[in-house]
């Protein structure tokens, strides 16, 4: 699969919808803890948080469109997800790595029941310093906090 990553400013209506589109696939493959009820839920506060982030790299198709997306801010990762369709294929590592390159990514937040992530996350080397039992939403699902 051909893609190329790159840093986005522009973070135009019709972006934002595709990036949404992928942020909801993904959250319904990979956090199977979730009711659609509390995805539709936090799917509301998607469009600012992609908006609002310091640093947005998407991994786009030949065809220029988004197939993956990334946004750090600071050297904090706070959110990576790929299209449905392309888990399993590199992007998600290879947008990764860019991140831990270009970024300097050395800390990030995930679901501890979001198994496929974590140990993602540990094969680059990362580790459970602190853990909450619940989320930012005041929701009953832990959040595990994790360094290089």
């Amino acid at each position: 699969m051909n893609f190329n990553i790159c840093e986005i400013k522009d973070r135009n209506k019709e972006l934002i919808k595709q990036l949404v589109g992928i942020w909801e696939a993904s959250v319904r493959s990979t956090h199977l803890f979730l009711s659609d009820d509390e995805i539709l839920k936090i799917k509301e506060y998607v469009p600012e948080a992609i908006k609002g982030v310091q640093y947005l790299a998407v991994a786009k198709s030949e065809n220029n469109l988004p197939l993956a997306f990334m946004s750090v801010n600071g050297n904090k990762l706070e959110m990576i997800f790929v299209s449905w369709n392309m888990i399993g294929c590199g992007i998600g590592r290879t947008l990764f790595e860019y991140g831990i390159k270009k970024y300097n990514i050395n800390t990030l937040t995930v679901n501890e029941q979001n198994l496929q992530a974590l140990e993602f996350y540990k094969h680059f080397g990362f580790k459970v310093f602190k853990r909450t039992e619940l989320d930012e939403q005041s929701k009953p699902y832990p959040l595990l906090y994790m360094n290089i």
